[in-house]
């Protein structure tokens, strides 16, 4: 093995690696904000022509199901997804909802496990289009953190007051930085 085959291996590893934990931070952050509403307010759509998190959810793990079964083997829209059927809101309770949401990213985190580095340089198809597995990955860690975005907003929105924040919250940061860093703020460049 080459200086370079190596520095590539390490590339594509850290990718692999990167893509993992920035899917598992996605999902991480849609359960925490998830957590902090009661089951009716799962299936609350702010507006008639928007989304409930329940949907949202939904959509997204039938999303990860088609897009990651045999992910470099078979078109990402498999035959058997029903992409319309995943807007409407047909789930009675949340563990059902949560059982599916979770069914999805676990396909996605177990795909990016069987992933080797030599993989990243195969072509895959997306609705027939080729894409390669770097495009493929990054486009469905996009769209999920999308639709994660969507779901920490709407709940934040409907826990009002009694919401905790799942990141820094506002006017903290000091202190965080304070804490990791040993700097109560940041150096503007000038």
């Amino acid at each position: 093995m080459t200086a370079k085959s190596g520095q590539v291996t390490a590339i594509g590893q850290a990718l692999i690696d990167g893509t993992v934990a920035a899917f598992k931070s996605n999902k991480g952050w849609a359960d925490k904000a998830i957590a902090q509403l009661p089951d009716e307010k799962l299936h609350v759509a702010l507006d008639p022509n928007t989304n409930s998190i329940a949907v949202i959810m939904k959509h997204v793990a039938g999303n990860l199901l088609s897009r990651w079964t045999d992910f470099l083997t078979a078109d990402g829209e498999k035959p058997w997804r029903n992409r319309d059927g995943e807007f409407t809101d047909t789930f009675t309770n949340r563990s059902e909802l949560i059982a599916f949401w979770d069914s999805g990213w676990q396909r996605v985190l177990e795909s990016l496990a069987a992933l080797s580095v030599d993989d990243l340089s195969k072509t895959v198809t997306i609705r027939g289009e080729p894409h390669s597995v770097p495009l493929a990955i990054q486009r469905s860690l996009a769209h999920s953190g999308y639709h994660v975005g969507q779901i920490v907003l709407i709940a934040r929105i409907l826990a009002g007051d009694h919401w905790t924040t799942i990141t820094i919250p506002r006017g903290a940061s000091a202190t965080f930085n304070q804490k990791v860093w040993g700097k109560a703020q940041y150096q503007i460049p000038k």
